[in-house]
């Protein structure tokens, strides 16, 4: 399958375990593509996976936060700007206005939330 379906699911809650992003999660047996919306005030609570992440800003403004205690990075990011998390590295984020997410990983376990699509 080659078209991907980014505009929909809009109002799914992707993962409520730490999370209020919305949006659509599509997910192959190795790719998972998130694009998702934080209103403002919003974000991820701190949390780490085993899978690298990338996060790309559409639009709006976040503060990003990567590691923890003394050495944790923070920083913003913007439209055209992304923040990188590292494997099993702990990272959160606080949208500062309503803002738009593209979020990129590998997978190298099971997911703790469900896919709205599969990409075959």
């Amino acid at each position: 399958m080659g078209f991907v379906e980014l505009d929909r699911d809009e109002a799914h809650l992707v993962t409520a375990q730490y999370s209020s992003v919305l949006g659509p999660v599509l997910r192959s047996s190795r790719v998972e593509l998130v694009k998702g919306r934080f209103l403002e005030g919003t974000g991820a609570e701190l949390h780490s996976h085993p899978e690298e992440q990338t996060v790309y800003c559409v639009s709006g403004l976040l503060e990003a936060t990567v590691g923890e205690g003394p050495e944790a990075e923070k920083f913003l990011i913007g439209p055209g700007e992304a923040a990188h998390n590292p494997s099993n590295v702990p990272h959160r984020v606080v949208a500062l206005e309503d803002s738009v997410v593209i979020s990129f990983k590998i997978r190298e376990s099971e997911q703790i939330y469900e896919a709205t699509g599969l990409l075959e």
